[in-house]
């Protein structure tokens, strides 16, 4: 429990601040709109403290920034993930509060990325230093990523897993806004691109043409249907709640402008599906496939295509994976509560972690889970303290198997 008394609360609250005021939205039409100068902000942090860093690039002005504090030979090696980039603060109008102020107030701080994630970001960094500071001797090694790109394409864990970073990692603690509850399970996602062909024609003369809008409709009733096919047959999820099949663009034409009286020559929509356990994706695939089929043994000018652009199945540790084990005891020391086990709605950095190196994947952190990509985002700062205790702890016990 020393450890725990060794954070630095005004420091970790100023750190979050300074951390929010940097704008690390990704914006690939603007120059220096990416996550370089928050990623080497928190790296000259960790130099200073003395851990051994390394600023790896994934594409040009997006680094990674890994660090690691090693503890006595032969243990296990813990990590802790957290991103730098932020999603955009939309209209600043909406803000009470100025998106990149990092304001503090009434016990608040405020800012795009003050939950998601910058301020879990700040509890990992303070939560080893409490380690080193506190003298406590631990087995092993703690690893710290703070990857690029999460609200995206999460470029920079597979970056990190595909350059060998992750070879050795016992398992991990995703720092991610969930009120500090214990999340073991996370939704998967499937990204889906449906392309629907015409041909365009005046909209006077509708017959002349191929109205793809009216076999989009249908298709996207059809999916309705298969969604809740999905939630009879599965039901409620303790963790996760309903899977879930929804479209998102609805774009006709698909490229250039479109007109009030013009069939257009294409329609497409994205589907953003989530998935629970009990899901196969190519199953899912594949039922959408038969949608199309059927529609088109209805209608000869039927001709739709499915583009999967981005994959991550649904993840699962169980409740006696020893880091679950860790972070609970952890949880109740500083509490004095039970546990309260949950499960993220969305995927994050950890599913690749899970799914492609199989490593035990923890979510938990600071911030309402309700906050994040909202106007006004914030983290309590008495949260945020206890999450960094929770980190520092866990770490202890974890890597000293004391749980």
């Amino acid at each position: 429990m020393h450890v725990i008394n060794s954070i630095n609360e005004e420091e970790l609250v100023k750190f979050t601040s300074d951390l929010i005021k940097i704008n690390s939205v990704y914006d690939p039409d603007k120059k220096d709109f990416n996550e370089e100068k928050a990623a080497h902000f928190v790296a000259d942090k960790l130099k200073e403290m003395g851990l051994t860093v390394y600023i790896d690039e994934v594409v040009p002005g997006r680094p990674n920034v890994i660090a690691v504090l090693k503890g006595e030979e032969g243990g296990k090696t813990l990590l802790f993930e957290g991103h730098t980039d932020v999603v955009t603060a939309g209209d600043p109008d909406e803000w009470k509060y100025p998106p990149f102020g990092g304001v503090v107030d009434n016990g608040r701080i405020y800012g795009r990325g003050a939950c998601d994630t910058k301020g879990n970001v700040a509890a990992a960094v303070y939560a080893v230093k409490a380690i080193m500071d506190s003298g406590i001797k631990f087995k092993g090694n703690i690893l710290l990523c703070l990857p690029v790109d999460e609200e995206g394409m999460m470029l920079g864990i597979k970056d990190f897993i595909k350059k060998g970073w992750a070879d050795g990692v016992d398992a991990a603690v995703i720092c991610e806004p969930e009120d500090n509850k214990i999340c073991i399970a996370q939704k998967g996602a499937m990204r889906v691109i449906i392309r629907v062909k015409g041909r365009m024609a005046h909209g006077a003369m509708p017959l002349a043409g191929i109205n793809p809008n009216w076999r989009m409709a249908k298709i996207i009733c059809e999916l309705e249907k298969l969604q809740q096919k999905e939630i009879n047959r599965l039901g409620k999820h303790d963790l996760l709640g309903y899977p879930s099949i929804t479209p998102t663009i609805l774009k006709a034409p698909s490229k250039g402008e479109a007109q009030i009286n013009v069939i257009p020559g294409e329609c497409c929509t994205t589907l953003d599906i989530r998935t629970v356990p009990g899901q196969d994706h190519r199953v899912l695939a594949q039922q959408i496939q038969e949608i199309f089929d059927r529609l088109a043994a209805e209608d000869r000018d039927f001709s739709a295509t499915m583009e999967i652009i981005e994959e991550r199945p649904w993840t699962t540790t169980p409740v006696d994976e020893p880091v679950v084990k860790a972070i609970g005891r952890a949880y109740t020391a500083i509490t004095g509560k039970e546990p309260v086990y949950s499960g993220v709605p969305g995927a994050t950095d950890g599913t690749f972690l899970w799914w492609w190196k199989n490593i035990p994947i923890v979510t938990t952190g600071a911030g309402d889970t309700l906050i994040p990509h909202q106007a006004d985002e914030y983290v309590d700062i008495a949260q945020l303290i206890e999450t960094a205790k929770l980190y520092s702890l866990t770490a202890v016990l974890y890597l000293n198997e004391e749980f």
